[in-house]
């Protein structure tokens, strides 16, 4: 079932970048993606509640909080970061550089998670990199 979320979550993905840069067109990058948070943490409560997930919140950890909380500041500005390459860029190329992270976050769970880092791994890093330079030249 994984694999199907992961798929769904590229498709969204995709379409989150072609809808944004046709809406930030003559709307600043910053308000652009103040607005699109907003949508964000509406639809996010909106399934909380619909799922009664909020009975969980008492039972958070405040390593969880802590980590929740810089997680969601890493998110921030990953969009207002992106939704700025978005507005001065070609999505056809601001994107394929902004999945770049599939290969940071390898290295990273690897140095900080941990996690087996293999041939396989190492390969497909090597081809995502290749692969967007051959785009974005």
């Amino acid at each position: 079932m994984w694999f199907v979320f992961a798929l769904l979550s590229a498709i969204f993905a995709a379409l989150t970048s072609i809808l944004a840069k046709i809406g930030i067109e003559g709307v600043n990058s910053n308000l652009a993606t103040a607005i699109r948070t907003v949508v964000v943490v509406f639809m996010s409560w909106g399934m909380v509640f619909l799922t009664h997930a909020q009975s969980g919140l008492p039972g958070i950890s405040r390593k969880s909080w802590l980590f929740l909380i810089l997680s969601g500041l890493a998110t921030g500005a990953s969009w207002l970061c992106y939704y700025r390459a978005l507005q001065i860029g070609e999505a056809s190329k601001v994107v394929p550089i902004d999945k770049l992270s599939v290969v940071i976050t390898l290295v990273m769970a690897f140095v900080f998670l941990h996690e087996e880092f293999t041939a396989k791994s190492l390969v497909g890093s090597v081809l995502i990199g290749i692969g967007t330079l051959i785009m974005v030249l």
